[in-house]
Order: structure tokens, then C-alpha cells, then sequence
């Protein structure tokens, strides 16, 4: 089996599942009691606090654990319009094609008085820094722009937005959960106020992300209960799952400029492989996008089949968010990119990782052309645009 769906999870690394293991076996007491068992599994959560920091260029007191992506969206966004509403401010900037877990959060904000405004994204899956600018108010209390996209991979310009946000005194939060660990971060150096990650985007176990939020930013609590992470985030702090992302992130990060020097060749070796195929097209742009992300449209299709035969060649890929896959409408971030329904139904999202070699690489090529071949073959939508009933529109 090729594995070609790192967006949605990637495999642990063996170095964190060993940490995990091994502090299941053996560091099993609760990091919140006085007694010296506690106490040790408290210095191992300090300690992947103190080594997560650093490796953002952030301060150990301004990372609060959290579950996972999504619950540090929530809090991140939902702290942000408290510390707005306070002062009359009500007014959030995000954009189209952000992850669910920003839209859907948004969306409720808007049914308690919040105005939203979400920026277009233009065709090739960037957002410019100066439309952020324009669209920002005097009632403006949060920018949430989202750092690299899960769908299409798009590599938005956050430092620039983030200076933007730094001087109009607009808190900036963004959605790092497929940037972390794949490109190079410093939330000081890229005026970043907030900033949500998922451990197993970049090698880390499912179910344990983290918050960054620049000291002086009070957190609204989503979770009650109790004082672990200063009060900010209540419940007992799962230590082997934090352990073990603070060692994936660390080996991550130690490893990217190596992964992005031999991902770029084999992505671009697929991109153009795909680009043969006649009324097809990348979405996103080619060259500010994720060592890792390809992401196609094939006109004529239906995704859902053509990765079905996919996974009979023994390829494992997605069309998108692993959080919607069972959702039969078109991806959100194809249609805000200006990809008609009858085209972003036919879309195949690749993810790929660091050990994949070019016979592999090649393997996706032939198996994706045969199998948009094949389907084609007998779609009446096909025959249709082939016989000159309809009009191509790739």
C-alpha cells in the first residue's frame, strides 16, 4: 500500500511511540499531585511544554495543550470575540476555505451578534495581505487566517498578515494544524498572537494538539473543571500523548529542510505527470503550497469512485478534508477557489511523505491516468462534453 494521505494523519514516528510506551508502562500518576510519582509526571509535561515552545520560537507558559486542532481553534477564536465584546468590538475577519473547525465556530459567533467577514480566495489559493488589511475595521477584534490549507496546500503569507494585524491592534490567530512541522515557524518573528496544531499531522498520536497564545491574552475556558494548564484548560493532562508530539515535533523540525529538499522533486514529478492528463488542472498554486499537498480536478468524474479504484491499486488518498469524507456536497475549498460543483466533485487530493520513492511516485502517475481513463469510459457526463453537447470547462 502507497499511503498518500498524510493530510489527513500520519503515522506515528517510532521515537514517539517509544516515549508514549514507555510513560504508559511506567509514568502513569497524575501530573496534578504533590507525591513524587506525580511529581515526575509533571516534570515530563514541563519539559515537552518547555521543548514545544522552543521549537516555535514561543515561551513555555504560552502553550496550553489541548485535544487536537480543533479544540485549540475553538478556544483561540472564542477568547479572541470575549476579549472583543468587551470593547465593543464584534467584527472578525477570516476567509473561505478555512477548516471547519474555524467556520463552524465562526458561524456560531454570527448567531450571537458577531459580523463575519470572509474574504474571497483567489483561483490559485491565496490570500492577499493587503485585502486582509482593507477588510479590517475599527470594531475588528480577531483575524483568522488559516497558515497552509488542508485541502489544496496553499502557503499563506502570515508574517505579512500578522504585521498588518500587529499594527492596527488586531489579534491574529491561524490555523497551523498542516504547517506545523512541515515549515518553518517563529510565532514572535511572524507577529502570530494565537496558533492551533494537531501531534498527528507531523508524526505525533491522535487526540493531543496544543495552543500557542501570546502571554497577556486571557483564554475564555471552553472546559471547566479544574486548575491543570493555569486554569486555562481543564481535565488531566494526557502526558505519554504530549511527550510523545513534543519528540515527533522536535524530530519534524529537525528534519525539514531535508523532507522539503526530497518532497518538492516527487511532488512536482506527480503535478506534472497528472497535468497530462487531457481536462485536468492543479488546484492551488504550484509553487506556494506544501512540499506534500497535490490536489487535482478531473473533469467527467465523480471523486468518490476514482478513489475507490485507487485503493483497489493500492493507493490510499483522499478529496478532500478527512473530516468531511463522508459528506457527498463538494468540497467548500474548491468551490471558494471558483471550481464549479460538476468539476470539484472529481477531485483527488495526494499527501505525500518523506519515504515515498520515485517508483512509487510514478506508480500514483500511470494509476491515476488509468483510472480517470476508466472511469471515463462509461460516464454519460464524459460522452456528453465529448460529443460537443456540453462545453469543457477545464
Amino acid at each position: 500500500m502507497i499511503y498518500a494521505d498524510n493530510a489527513a494523519t500520519t503515522k506515528m514516528s517510532e521515537a514517539a511511540v517509544n516515549i508514549m510506551s514507555s510513560l504508559i508502562r511506567d509514568t502513569y500518576g497524575n501530573p496534578s499531585s504533590l507525591y513524587s510519582f506525580g511529581q515526575k509526571a509533571k516534570e515530563v509535561l514541563e519539559q515537552a511544554r518547555e521543548e514545544i515552545a522552543g521549537l516555535i520560537g514561543a515561551e513555555p507558559r504560552e502553550i496550553i495543550f489541548t485535544s487536537g486542532g480543533s479544540e485549540a481553534d475553538n478556544q483561540a477564536i472564542i477568547s479572541a470575540a470575549r476579549l472583543g465584546a468587551k470593547k465593543g468590538k464584534k467584527h472578525i475577519v477570516s476567509s473561505a476555505f478555512e477548516h471547519h473547525a474555524v467556520l463552524h465556530t465562526l458561524n456560531k459567533l454570527s448567531k450571537e451578534g458577531f459580523e463575519i467577514t470572509l474574504l474571497d480566495v483567489h483561483e490559485n489559493g491565496i490570500i492577499k495581505p493587503e485585502e486582509v488589511a482593507s477588510a479590517i475595521r475599527e470594531d475588528t477584534c480577531l483575524v483568522t487566517i488559516m497558515y497552509a490549507n488542508n485541502e489544496i496546500g496553499t502557503v499563506q503569507d502570515i508574517k505579512s498578515i500578522g504585521e498588518i494585524c500587529r499594527e492596527k491592534g488586531v489579534l491574529f490567530h491561524t490555523d497551523a494544524v498542516q504547517a506545523v512541522g512541515h515549515l518553518k515557524i517563529n510565532v514572535k518573528e511572524q507577529n502570530i498572537d494565537m496558533l492551533s496544531a494537531s501531534a498527528h499531522k507531523f508524526h505525533g498520536p491522535k487526540g493531543v494538539g496544543f495552543l500557542y497564545a501570546r502571554k497577556g491574552i486571557l483564554l475564555t475556558n471552553l472546559i471547566e473543571g479544574g486548575a491543570q494548564e493555569k486554569g486555562r484548560r481543564a481535565g488531566t493532562e494526557n502526558v505519554p500523548g504530549i511527550a510523545a508530539m513534543a519528540e515527533a515535533l522536535k524530530e519534524a523540525v529537525a528534519d525539514i529542510d531535508k523532507n522539503t529538499a526530497r518532497l518538492i522533486p516527487v511532488r512536482d514529478r506527480i503535478i506534472a505527470g497528472l497535468n497530462e492528463i487531457p481536462h485536468s488542472a492543479l488546484n492551488g498554486d504550484a509553487g506556494s503550497r506544501l512540499p506534500s499537498n497535490i490536489n487535482f480536478c478531473f473533469e467527467g468524474i465523480e471523486g468518490e469512485s476514482l478513489l475507490l479504484l485507487l485503493d483497489d491499486k493500492g493507493i490510499a488518498a483522499s478529496s478532500g478534508s478527512a473530516c468531511t469524507s463522508g459528506s457527498l456536497d463538494p468540497s467548500h475549498v474548491l468551490l471558494a477557489i471558483g471550481r464549479v460543483h460538476d468539476v470539484a466533485h472529481g477531485s483527488l487530493r495526494l499527501s505525500i511523505g518523506e519515504d515515498i520513492t520515485d517508483e512509487e511516485a510514478d506508480y500514483i502517475i500511470n494509476s491515476v491516468k488509468e483510472v480517470v481513463e476508466y472511469l471515463r469510459g462509461f460516464s454519460p457526463v464524459w460522452r456528453d462534453l465529448v460529443a460537443g453537447k456540453t462545453q469543457f470547462i477545464l
